[in-house]
């Protein structure tokens, strides 16, 4: 008997997040799996423009910029799902990416939760934090974090 599962994939605009969705549909899919995609965008570029705030036009120009990478997002995302004949949504969260990340997978009922990294040395990471590094910590669930194959040492 087959079981349905919620794989949750985190996404944004970069080739790291792109990794991860195709390795998800290359090596993890089983038919029946439900797929949720969420995007959580970077409002929080436009607030720590904090010079720029002054400025209400400045303000709306960042957000309707960020909303149309957004919808460009999507539209890529479900069209992608619609090649590889996957069933799922995509959601959009706000807040704090991995925060909301795990909140969506939470809500979603998720048995898996799958998201790309850009391989930030230890040093960035210690002080920047990663969002990838937060849901392996904060997850109830299984977490695949996909490394971008040309950003991978052989050493």
């Amino acid at each position: 008997m087959e079981s349905k599962r919620t794989i949750v994939i985190a996404i944004d605009d970069s080739v790291h997040s792109e990794f991860a969705f195709d390795f998800y549909v290359d090596n993890v899919h089983r038919h029946g799996d439900h797929i949720v995609l969420v995007h959580v965008p970077e409002y929080s570029n436009i607030l720590s423009a904090s010079s720029l705030l002054t400025d209400p036009n400045i303000i709306a120009e960042m957000i309707k910029d960020t909303e149309e990478r957004t919808s460009e997002l999507v539209d890529k995302y479900s069209f992608k799902m619609q090649q590889k004949q996957l069933h799922g949504h995509v959601r959009q969260q706000c807040g704090k990416p991995g925060e909301a990340i795990l909140e969506c997978a939470r809500e979603e009922g998720a048995t898996m939760l799958i998201l790309g990294t850009r391989g930030m040395g230890l040093m960035r990471r210690t002080f920047m934090g990663s969002v990838s590094d937060y849901c392996l910590h904060h997850a109830s669930f299984p977490v695949l974090v996909c490394r971008h194959k040309p950003f991978i040492n052989d050493k």
